[in-house]
C-alpha cells in the first residue's frame, strides 16, 4: 500500500441549504450535537471537547480545538490531541470544511490530514484513518440530511 493512501480523507458533496445554515450546523456545538457527537463543548480560540457514546460508562471524550471560521465560508479544527495540550501539526488531525455557495445549496469541500504526521507506526495510521474515514462517510450523510431539513425550517 502506498503511503499516501492513508494521508488524507477528502470529500465532496452538494448540502440543500444555503452556506450560513451549512456554516452554522457545522460550527455551533448544538447544532453538531444532532448530526455527528452526542455532546460537544466548544468555542473559537478555546480548548473543547466532543462526546461520543455515554461518557459515564464506556463513552469516549475527545479534545477538540477551533483552528479557524470565516462565517459561511470556512471552519476548520483540530482534534484527537491529548486534553490539556495545545494542538499541533504533530499530535493533532486538521479537519477543513470549505463552503461555496451552489444554487440554492452548498458545496461542502471536506477534508481531514494529520494521520502521517503523528509519528505513529504505519499500521496505526492506516487504522486510525480507516477508522476516520468510516466514520466521516457516515457522518456527512447526516450533516447535508440535517443542514437539508435545518435549511427547509429557517
Amino acid at each position: 500500500m502506498d503511503a499516501g493512501d492513508y494521508a488524507t480523507i477528502e470529500r465532496s458533496l452538494h448540502i440543500d441549504a444555503p452556506p450560513e445554515v451549512v456554516f452554522a450546523v457545522i460550527s455551533d456545538p448544538a447544532h453538531v450535537r444532532e448530526w455527528w457527537a452526542d455532546d460537544a463543548e466548544f468555542a473559537e480560540g478555546e480548548p473543547g471537547w466532543l462526546g461520543f457514546g455515554d461518557l459515564e460508562a464506556d463513552g469516549k471524550r475527545v479534545s477538540f480545538q477551533v483552528a479557524d471560521a470565516v462565517p459561511h465560508r470556512l471552519f476548520s479544527f483540530r482534534w484527537t490531541h491529548e486534553e490539556g495540550v495545545k494542538p499541533t501539526p504533530t499530535n493533532s488531525n486538521l479537519v477543513v470544511f470549505e463552503l461555496e455557495p451552489a444554487g440554492a445549496g452548498t458545496r461542502l469541500v471536506f477534508s481531514e490530514v494529520g494521520f502521517r504526521e503523528r509519528g505513529w507506526s504505519e499500521a496505526k495510521a492506516r487504522d486510525v484513518h480507516a477508522d476516520h474515514t468510516n466514520g466521516w462517510d457516515h457522518f456527512l450523510g447526516r450533516l447535508a440530511d440535517y443542514a437539508a431539513r435545518t435549511g427547509a425550517v429557517r
